[in-house]
C-alpha cells in the first residue's frame, strides 16, 4: 500500500478528560468519513500540559478510559490512529509521556515512551521539567504495519537527530511525532526541525500538535505538519483547531533515494 491517506488532529486540548475524549472521539469519525487511513491525535491529547495535571490524569493500561475509547472508535471506523499521547502510569507508579498506535481493530500495536523529556529555562520567557514528573522510554519505537513500517517519537524527541536516523536505518517509511512546542520554540524551530528530520533521512516526517488555547498556562503553537522526503512542507496548520487530510505516496522516497543517495553514500567506515 504505497498512497496513504493521512488525518492529522489538531485539537484544542481543554481541562477536562471527558470532553477531551470526545472531541478526539469526533474527529477520528471525521476522519474515517474522509477515507483517511490513519489519523493522528497530538501530544497530551486528553491532559492539559501541566505536570500536575499529568499526575491527575495518568491512567494504567488495563483500566485506561481513554484508550479503551480510541480502541473502539479505532474498531468501530476501520482506521488505524496514533493516539498522540497520555500520562501513562505503570504499576510501580511511575508516569511516562506515552504514545499508543492502534490498528483498524482497535487492538494495541505498538507503544512508544518519550525518550528525551523537555526540560527548558529560557530566563523571562519558559520554564518547563518534565522530568519533575515523568519518566523516560529506554527504546525507539519502528513497528511494521500493513503500510509499511513506521516510526514513532514524541515531541523533544525530534530534535536528537540519531533518534530519527536509527528508525530510518530499521526501515521506517515514516516518522510519526506527536508533538506540544510553545509560542518560544514553536517559530523559531517546529517546521525547521521537521524539514531537516524528514531530509536527513529521506522519510515522510509528520507532526500532529495540539491547537492553541489561551485560556492555559500553556500555549501550543499549533502548526501540524507534512513534509515530503524531499523536504517539502506539504501540508500545514495554523495555531487554530482544525482537521487537516494529506495522502502521501511511499514511491516518493524510494524515487529520492535513487536521485540523491544520501543512506547508501554515509562513510560507516569513519561514523
Amino acid at each position: 500500500m504505497n498512497k496513504i491517506k493521512l488525518a492529522l488532529c489538531q485539537m484544542k486540548v481543554v481541562d477536562d478528560k471527558n470532553q477531551n475524549i470526545a472531541k478526539a472521539l469526533d474527529m477520528i469519525a471525521n476522519s474515517s468519513d474522509k477515507d483517511a487511513d490513519i489519523a493522528i491525535l497530538p501530544e497530551m491529547f486528553n491532559c492539559p500540559y501541566q505536570n500536575d495535571k499529568f499526575i491527575e490524569y495518568s491512567e494504567n493500561v488495563e483500566d485506561s478510559v481513554t484508550l479503551d475509547n480510541i480502541s473502539e472508535i479505532a474498531s468501530e471506523k476501520d482506521i488505524f490512529v496514533l493516539a498522540g499521547s497520555i500520562p501513562e502510569k505503570d504499576d510501580s507508579g511511575k508516569i511516562y509521556n506515552t504514545s499508543f498506535l492502534f490498528d483498524n481493530n482497535g487492538k494495541i500495536i505498538a507503544k512508544h515512551r518519550k525518550v528525551h523529556l523537555f526540560d527548558i529555562d529560557i530566563p523571562n520567557k519558559v520554564y518547563f521539567k518534565e522530568s519533575d514528573v515523568l519518566s523516560s522510554g529506554n527504546d525507539f519505537t519502528v513497528v511494521e504495519t500493513k503500510f509499511g513500517k513506521i516510526g514513532i517519537g514524541i515531541c523533544y524527541d525530534i530534535r536528537f537527530p540519531e533518534l530519527s536516523r536509527h528508525m530510518a536505518l530499521n526501515d521506517a517509511k515514516i516518522l510519526f511525532f506527536p508533538g506540544a512546542f510553545n509560542l518560544t520554540t514553536g517559530p523559531a524551530h517546529w517546521e525547521l526541525l521537521f524539514r531537516s528530520r524528514a531530509l536527513d533521512n529521506q522519510v515522510f516526517c509528520v507532526g500532529v500538535a495540539p491547537a492553541i488555547n489561551d485560556e492555559a498556562s500553556y500555549h501550543s503553537y499549533g502548526h501540524s505538519l507534512v513534509v515530503s522526503p524531499w523536504g517539502d512542507v506539504l501540508v500545514e496548520a495554523s495555531e487554530d483547531e482544525k482537521l487537516i487530510i494529506s495522502e502521501i505516496d511511499l514511491n516518493e522516497i524510494n524515487k529520492i533515494r535513487e536521485e540523491l543517495p544520501l543512506l547508501e553514500n554515509r562513510r560507516t567506515d569513519l561514523y
